[in-house]
């Protein structure tokens, strides 16, 4: 059996969800924290599982079903149901991160920003579309679009921090066109044009970000704080990243838990 909880927060003890999460009022954490343990174990089942990956990922989404009609025997899912019932969430976000980790078993690479942008629909826009749903306002299209361009410019910050993670997987995730463009032939180590590359789509990444004010603003009050302080971590990230010079290499730059955490406190007593 994958996973139980207890292994999925081990796993993700490193991430900036369970910091950002404790912004918003207590009565939905259980909540987010059951999203954010669905989207941790099927990426850890569809990046690290040692066996048939889709075969487990085909299960996942039997379990996912049950969670719907009938009880799921996974732990994981278990701790999910009761979030799916009360916020009456759809079906549909959850199966698309799960066909987004069959795609990662299929497809290695992307030639186009928009080719990458339609896989981000798989990746990343479904969380933000459930995080809406847990506080019913998934059913705002302004909302809604401004949250998947938030998840969007996530997702690209993590393209950035793993490229050393990615190609050990054979995948790759910055674009071919882009690629080219910059004449980028090596990805293993450093060299300036990745250097440069990696800056020019830090501005992408910058430009889908700048969402989040919006998204707050918008949501407004402790919530809306709570939603923004995401962007504010991927833009964190990616300071973290030029202040490194880009040197993915070395290690993988990121923002430090307690400057996350100020910037929570911060968030919270505005």
């Amino acid at each position: 059996m994958p996973m139980d909880v207890a292994e999925v927060a081990a796993h993700s003890r490193t991430e900036n969800f369970p910091i950002a999460s404790l912004i918003f009022p207590r009565e939905y954490r259980p909540h987010l924290r059951a999203i954010y343990g669905f989207a941790r174990l099927v990426d850890l089942l569809g990046d690290d599982w040692e066996g048939d990956r889709l075969q487990v990922l085909d299960e996942l989404e039997r379990q996912l079903d049950r969670c719907y009609s009938g009880e799921p025997d996974w732990p994981v899912m278990r701790a999910l149901a009761p979030t799916i019932h009360d916020c009456s969430l759809p079906r549909e976000p959850f199966w698309r991160l799960i066909e987004c980790n069959r795609q990662d078993q299929r497809v290695s690479e992307y030639e186009t920003w928009a080719d990458l942008k339609v896989y981000c629909t798989l990746s990343a826009d479904p969380v933000g579309r459930l995080v809406l749903g847990v506080f019913g306002r998934a059913h705002d299209a302004r909302l809604v679009a401004w949250s998947d361009d938030v998840c969007t410019g996530l997702q690209l910050v993590n393209f950035l921090q793993d490229v050393p993670r990615d190609l050990g997987l054979g995948r790759i995730y910055l674009p071919a066109v882009d690629r080219r463009r910059f004449g980028v032939t090596v990805l293993d180590r450093p060299n300036e044009p990745l250097t440069r590359l990696l800056g020019f789509e830090a501005e992408r990444a910058r430009g889908l970000l700048a969402a989040g004010t919006r998204l707050r603003e918008a949501i407004g009050g402790r919530v809306g704080r709570g939603i923004g302080l995401f962007a504010d971590g991927g833009l964190a990230a990616l300071a973290a990243l030029e202040a490194a010079g880009w040197d993915i290499f070395t290690r993988r730059p990121r923002p430090s838990r307690a400057r996350l955490a100020r910037a929570a406190v911060v968030a919270l007593v505005r």
